[in-house]
């Protein structure tokens, strides 16, 4: 337990948001779990919501909840994108680069995870580093110019599970064609999506361009349908007990950690952020420690690297 959290015993919570009339968010993966959740606070606060969800009928009935729970005044609309094709990625790129003015925050909530066998995107990637990490990196560099116009944020949702795998990058081995198992291929997914964000502020600190702000953070242990989606029968059993525990919080809860890292001024940009209490599964909301292999300078910088060159984006 973190008990030097300046956000107090409580941690941080969506109390501290204020008015966020004219200001535009953009979030991925709204139609259930967290996602959903932060969307819809964003939206009592007076925000304006753009939503990325790869089902247009569950965006379409998102919309009718919160305007069923909030009113029909709010300010949401989707896109939809498939985060694990580049093709569908680029069209809803440019869509929502047309339908916006600017991004005050970006936030990287979708993923999919413990896909029980290798399974391959269109574009030749494992599906988990092919959606959670190239989806990822290719999306914030397309949107980035709005985010840069606005001096905005970028949010990256990651998980507790990049340090359950591999301590390092794959690099001779990035689909998992040998060994596959997926909870190694998830965790390196995801450590790859923390790896980049840490690797885009030394970039951007570098070039400059220190207005536009990165953030890592994590749900912890939240009750989502994320493993419902995509993992194993055996997966979704131990996960349903799970949520049975006290080692699980709420979808609202698990949604704090992104809403501080996209609201929350000044924030430290090097701490990784989520729950602070048993293992960061649950508890208090506040930075907590990060694992060294996460910030692995060589291995991030290839990372990056190879990651331009499998989405075909080279950022400005």
């Amino acid at each position: 337990m973190n008990n030097n959290n300046p956000f107090g015993k409580q941690g941080w919570t969506p109390d501290r948001i204020g008015s966020l009339a004219g200001k535009t968010f953009v979030i991925t993966g709204t139609t259930s779990g967290t996602g959903f959740e932060a969307a819809k606070i964003l939206l009592s606060k007076g925000a304006k919501v753009v939503m990325l969800n790869r089902n247009p009928k569950k965006s379409e009935d998102v919309i009718a909840t919160y305007k069923n729970e909030l009113g029909n005044n709010i300010d949401v609309s989707y896109v939809t994108v498939d985060l694990g094709k580049l093709a569908s990625e680029r069209k809803a790129a440019e869509e929502v680069l047309q339908s916006v003015s600017h991004i005050d925050a970006l936030m990287l909530n979708a993923a999919i995870a413990q896909v029980p066998k290798q399974v391959m995107t269109e574009d030749g990637f494992e599906s988990q580093m092919g959606t959670n990490h190239y989806g990822n990196f290719l999306l914030q560099g397309l949107l980035f110019p709005l985010i840069e116009k606005s001096k905005g944020r970028i949010v990256t949702v990651g998980s507790m599970g990049y340090n359950m795998g591999l301590k390092t990058i794959k690099f001779d081995d990035l689909n998992w064609d040998k060994d596959y198992t997926p909870n190694d291929a998830y965790s390196q997914s995801k450590l790859a999506q923390i790896m980049s964000i840490y690797e885009l502020q030394d970039r951007l600190k570098a070039t400059g361009k220190t207005d536009v702000k990165a953030y890592a953070c994590h749900p912890g242990s939240s009750r989502t349908n994320l493993i419902n989606t995509s993992g194993s029968f055996m997966m979704k059993m131990i996960f349903g007990l799970m949520k049975l525990s006290p080692l699980t919080q709420s979808a609202e809860k698990g949604a704090y950690p992104e809403l501080m890292c996209a609201t929350e001024e000044n924030l430290d940009q090097k701490a990784f952020y989520g729950p602070t209490g048993r293992s960061n599964w649950v508890g208090p909301v506040g930075a907590h420690n990060i694992e060294p292999h996460a910030k692995d300078k060589a291995v991030a910088e290839k990372l990056w690297e190879v990651s331009e060159k499998a989405t075909g984006i080279v950022w400005p």
